[in-house]
């Protein structure tokens, strides 16, 4: 600070010495020392005044000071202070969440004990329930069977009286089956000697080459539909296999066994015609069929008897078999009936005929044998045949006058 004002009273001497050389006044030895004396004046006046300053400031920096170190005492005393009122409340917080704690704890205890002891009431009920229940099961299954004793011996009772009302109804039909056996037999007989009276009527030799030219072509078309039926029937057996209907399947390569052997006779078998008497004796009966009247002797008679009942055994094996595979009735449904050709060897009748009166019996052979009944014919030893009566229904033959 020295050294500036010396620098200013100095720049004031020279500032003082040019401006007054400059104005070119004549000065004299008084005016100089007069200004020197002013500037030694006013270098004091400096000095003093820069003093005062430097002192002010040392003032001022000291209270300063002094309001700082106040200011911070004071904010460490706040500051003290905030930190033990914080302590304070964390360790009244501590001393309410020790409380709730206990609370909480005595609260969870009740609660528990309420549980159990509902819990063991549950249980107590819950036994008395089952106690309750096994008795009244008891008496349930003591009571259904009291009710089952009765209802069995009701059963045995009318088992009993159904089997002696069976026993009874199956000899009357017995009895009317024998009634009428011995009537037919009676009727065949004197059909039969009707026949041998009209027998000896003997066709010309016209009519007889007729018939054997429409026997030759029979047998020629029974053979080739033998021979094209030999894809249908191995298709029907996959199929068969695929719906795992084993006994239907098992009659189905029996049928088939069975056609086979009939196609070979076919084939092998030389017919003489000549002798035959089909060729040569006249019609005795005439039939309905499709609501025409056909002509017919005893050979072809016959043949169409062995149809209904070819038909019937079958049916009867089909329905059977049906019934063992658990499958739905239909008769339809088996290849023997849409091929209704088994027996059939191509002489006598046509073909059609041979097939509408197989499929007759078919049709009521599969009924008895899915039904496991016999109201339509019978079994011996093995061998199904169609019941007379029902037969000659079917056949319907009418003699013819002679």
């Amino acid at each position: 600070m020295n050294i500036n004002i010396l620098d200013r009273m100095a720049m004031a001497l020279v500032i003082s010495t040019l401006s007054v050389v400059g104005v070119s006044i004549p000065t004299n030895a008084q005016e100089e020392q007069k200004q020197q004396e002013r500037g030694q004046r006013q270098q004091h006046q400096d000095q003093k005044q820069q003093e005062q300053k430097q002192q002010q400031q040392q003032e001022r920096v000291q209270r300063k000071s002094e309001q700082d170190q106040k200011q911070q005492q004071q904010r460490v005393q706040q500051e003290q202070k905030q930190d033990q009122r914080q302590q304070q409340q964390q360790l009244k917080q501590q001393e309410q969440q020790q409380d709730r704690v206990q609370r909480k704890s005595e609260q969870d205890q009740k609660q528990q004990q309420q549980r159990v002891q509902q819990e063991q009431q549950q249980d107590q009920r819950k036994q008395q329930q089952q106690v309750k229940q096994q008795e009244q099961q008891q008496d349930r299954v003591q009571r259904q069977s009291e009710q089952d004793q009765k209802q069995e011996q009701r059963r045995v009772q009318q088992d009993q009286k159904q089997q002696e009302q069976k026993q009874q109804q199956q000899q009357e039909r017995v009895q009317r089956q024998s009634d009428q056996d011995q009537k037919q037999q009676q009727q065949r007989v004197q059909q039969e000697q009707k026949q041998d009276q009209r027998q000896e009527q003997r066709l010309s030799q016209q009519q007889q080459q007729k018939l054997i030219s429409q026997q030759q072509q029979r047998v020629t078309q029974y053979s080739q539909h033998l021979e094209e039926q030999e894809r249908l029937i191995r298709q029907n057996s996959v199929q068969l296999q695929q719906q795992k209907r084993m006994a239907q399947y098992r009659f189905q390569e029996q049928y088939l066994d069975r056609l086979r052997q009939q196609q070979i006779y076919l084939r092998d078998h030389r017919f003489d015609y000549d002798r035959d008497p089909y060729f040569y004796t006249a019609p005795i009966y005439r039939y309905n069929r499709g609501g025409r009247y056909y002509e017919i002797n005893e050979y072809g008679a016959k043949t169409l008897r062995q149809a209904v009942n070819h038909g019937y055994q079958e049916g009867f094996r089909a329905g059977k078999a049906d019934r063992d595979d658990r499958w739905r009735g239909n008769y339809k449904d088996s290849y023997a009936y849409r091929d209704a050709n088994y027996g059939y060897s191509g002489y006598y009748v046509a073909r059609n005929d041979y097939n509408y009166y197989f499929r007759e019996g078919f049709r009521r052979g599969y009924e008895d044998g899915y039904n496991s009944r016999y109201r339509y014919g019978r079994n011996s030893n093995g061998n199904y045949s169609m019941m007379d009566n029902i037969l000659s229904q079917i056949l319907n033959f009418q003699a013819l006058r002679g």
